[in-house]
């Protein structure tokens, strides 16, 4: 039962990409520290990125009622938009503390709190922006430098460049999905400007850039 009610609130969270960037944190911990600290570090990403899933379905709520989105729990009626806001708004101390205080300390968890906060930027205001790529380019790269900051080293350029091009590839393969739903929603992001076929040239280049900028690094 407990799982059954837990379930809605992962999918809304939008738990596919969310644990796609806690096992990256994870293994950025493992590389540079060990997996004790490293199990911690994913626990406090994690936690930083259900904000950002719930504050952007909560955002994207009447939307999704639009175009019928019953996939999304909100629209599913799995969870209420009041009980979800509830429990972002618990987990936001949570989210918060637990990264400043945790093994990513002041430092590392202020870049990656930096992150989430572009993350909710985004869902808030850059989705409509033809500046939308920027968020996910600041987020992506906040994301390991955090782990090198918390074992007091420098992250290398390398790292952040294909942190920032992963991040922004990835933003334009998002979208592909939803991109013409999303232009008769008056969604301006960067990607429905250009168009979908675009989008997908431009996520596809940026990704064999950064396994380029990783491989010769």
């Amino acid at each position: 039962m407990r799982l059954l009610k837990i379930r809605p609130y992962l999918k809304a969270a939008h738990f596919g990409p969310t644990m796609l960037i806690t096992a990256i944190s994870f293994v950025f911990g493992t590389q540079l520290w060990w997996e004790g600290p490293a199990y911690v570090i994913a626990f406090t990403v994690f936690l930083g990125q259900l904000i950002i899933g719930w504050s952007n379905d909560l955002y994207d709520y009447q939307d999704d009622l639009k175009h019928n989105r019953t996939n999304k729990p909100l629209v599913a009626g799995t969870i209420t938009p009041e009980n979800l806001r509830k429990t972002t708004f618990i987990f936001i101390p949570i989210a918060v503390i637990a990264n400043l205080i945790g093994p990513l300390g002041l430092k590392g968890g202020s870049v990656y709190l930096l992150g989430v906060g572009c993350g909710i930027a985004y869902n808030f205001y850059f989705k409509f922006s033809p500046l939308s790529p920027l968020p996910y380019a600041i987020a992506l790269a906040a994301l390991p430098a955090s782990v090198y900051f918390a074992v007091n080293r420098t992250p290398p350029l390398w790292v952040l460049a294909a942190g920032s091009l992963l991040g922004v590839g990835f933003h334009f393969l998002n979208v592909l999905k939803d991109i013409e739903k999303d232009q008769s929603s008056s969604i301006k992001g960067l990607p429905q400007i250009v168009g979908k076929r675009a989008s997908a040239v431009i996520a596809l280049v940026l990704i064999v850039i950064a396994i380029v900028v990783v491989i010769n690094r």
